[in-house]
């Protein structure tokens, strides 16, 4: 009778025992600029039918309280102050009120499960939504100043300043919408916190500082789109001091980038929960 070793044996266990097979190693994640691209081109396409009612809405707001003023401002620097403000309250409405409501429903509805499922980095996710929203803002801001310079006489020479103060004030104002809609609790606290950021953006951006109290003027210093409505307004002198243009528009983009951290920041807390 002879011995067989058992491991040799076809159906036993001991054979069955083979090296495990190594797990196929996860493919390198997604870079930022490339994701940001893809969030940027599926927001757009997304909100290209449903955000374009919107837009019109805030075209003819702005446009409606440029009308408004004509007959309570005096022209110079209060009708310039005016012009800018109205023009920038259309980025405001878009990129802080409308992203405010739309991150407020996506964390509500569980929408970030599905962004978190995806190998993309947080930043890419809010840099795509906040540069799609923004861009709805190009045309309405355009048609705004180009009316509101119209309406009050002011030269439209320098009117390519908004090629910079669109994209830096949406920055600065997507990045802040989309922080209160990821921190608000609930999505009506969002729309309520968009909502009154667009407010702060209307009385503080469009009414002249100098007509302001002391306090008021203050608040005004901390709301992002302030720097970029300084920075428009202040072309439509005869000789702008382009010094103090690049100032503001560079306080206005260094208040996006922080405010697009805090936002990404957000994400990654609201993703987590």
């Amino acid at each position: 009778m002879s011995v067989v070793p058992a491991d040799v044996l076809p159906g036993s266990a001991l054979a069955a025992e083979e090296p495990a097979v190594c797990a196929a190693e996860l493919g390198p994640r997604a870079r930022l600029w490339p994701s940001m691209a893809a969030v940027y081109r599926a927001q757009l396409s997304r909100a290209r039918v449903a955000r374009i009612p919107l837009l019109f809405v805030a075209t003819f707001q702005s446009i409606g309280i440029m009308i408004l003023m004509r007959g309570v401002v005096d022209d110079g620097a209060e009708a310039q102050a005016v012009v800018a403000g109205s023009s920038v309250l259309v980025v405001a409405f878009v990129a802080l009120n409308l992203l405010a409501q739309y991150f407020g429903q996506l964390r509500a509805s569980g929408g970030l499960d599905h962004y978190a499922t995806l190998p993309v980095p947080p930043a890419a996710v809010v840099l795509g939504a906040a540069g799609a929203y923004a861009s709805f803002t190009v045309p309405g801001t355009i048609v705004t100043a180009v009316f509101g310079c119209a309406l009050f006489g002011l030269p439209l020479a320098h009117l390519w300043v908004l090629l910079a103060v669109i994209p830096l004030a949406g920055a600065a104002l997507a990045g802040l919408g989309a922080a209160l809609g990821l921190l608000a609790p609930r999505p009506e606290l969002a729309t309520l916190l968009g909502q009154l950021g667009m407010s702060a953006a209307l009385l503080l951006g469009v009414l002249p500082a100098d007509r302001m109290p002391e306090v008021v003027r203050f608040a005004r210093d901390l709301l992002p789109s302030t720097y970029g409505v300084e920075a428009f307004a202040r072309t439509f002198g005869p000789h702008p001091d382009w010094a103090f243009v690049l100032g503001d528009l560079a306080v206005c983009g260094v208040v996006g980038v922080v405010s697009l951290a805090v936002a990404t920041w957000a994400y990654r807390r609201a993703a987590v929960r």
